[in-house]
């Protein structure tokens, strides 16, 4: 009985050494899950901290080569703005020169048209009145003598 006595007594000694093992084993495991969650609060606050300034430093980035690219095309539209201009007032003053030259042959049909139905043209009113203000003033002058 004396050996059952120790067995029971060493097998009680050994379940309370394991139990306290498992309880220091639970509380080691409880103690790194909130290490763990601590250090992550910490350096997840770090790596947002750094993410931000990295993100700032590719949008400005992004800027610089945003502005050089509207620049770059603000250039090329001022030159092309500029070519067509030119060629803008060269037909304009081709059309111009062609417009000229159809009203100057329309006005001269016109007279053609005008003088074969035997309406007179604004060169004949206009010597027909010269030639009425030197009769006019011939008279005038007759007048006078008399």
């Amino acid at each position: 009985m004396a050996k059952a006595a120790v067995v029971k007594k060493k097998v009680e000694a050994s379940k309370t050494t394991v139990l306290s093992d498992v309880r220091l084993y639970a509380r080691k495991i409880w103690l790194a899950g909130l290490g763990a969650y601590a250090k992550a609060g910490q350096e997840g606050a770090d790596y947002l901290r750094d993410l931000v300034k990295a993100g700032e430093g590719v949008e400005k980035q992004g800027r610089k080569a945003v502005d050089a690219r509207v620049e770059a095309a603000n250039s090329q539209i001022d030159s092309v703005k500029g070519s067509v201009k030119g060629s803008v007032t060269g037909v304009k003053e081709k059309v111009e020169v062609q417009l000229d030259k159809i009203e100057k042959a329309f006005d001269n049909r016109v007279a053609v048209a005008l003088n074969r139905l035997g309406i007179p043209s604004r060169q004949d009113v206009e010597a027909l009145s010269a030639k009425l203000d030197e009769l006019s003033a011939l008279l005038e002058h007759v007048a006078r003598t008399k």
